[in-house]
């Protein structure tokens, strides 16, 4: 993988092209500090690959969500205590649906 900046990408873009023709990803740079990915696709596996990267979010999401929720000690909850903040913030949504109209 290599970083290249903002920059870099802006006055140097056929460099970038060339890496990526190459198999590498590259990580963009903004102030030093990671900004965007750049990988190689083929046509016909943009959505494939689109899908897949979209998934890894997701469970980086899920596993973040997981872990501060064990932080908070919510991973101990009862299931009628999960019901029951699930029906209060329905009630509450309802409330506030009913409050815009």
């Amino acid at each position: 993988m290599d970083f290249v900046t903002v920059r870099d990408f802006r006055t140097q873009p056929a460099k970038v092209w060339k890496q990526l023709e190459a198999g590498k990803d590259i990580v963009v740079t903004r102030n030093g500090k990671p900004f965007a990915l750049l990988t190689f696709t083929e046509p016909d596996l943009v959505e494939e690959n689109l899908r897949a990267i979209r998934g890894a979010r997701m469970m980086t999401t899920l596993r973040k969500i997981q872990s501060r929720s064990v932080e908070l000690g919510l991973d101990k909850m009862s299931k009628e205590e999960i019901n029951a903040e699930i029906a209060a913030a329905r009630r509450e949504r309802r409330g506030k649906r009913a409050v815009r109209r």
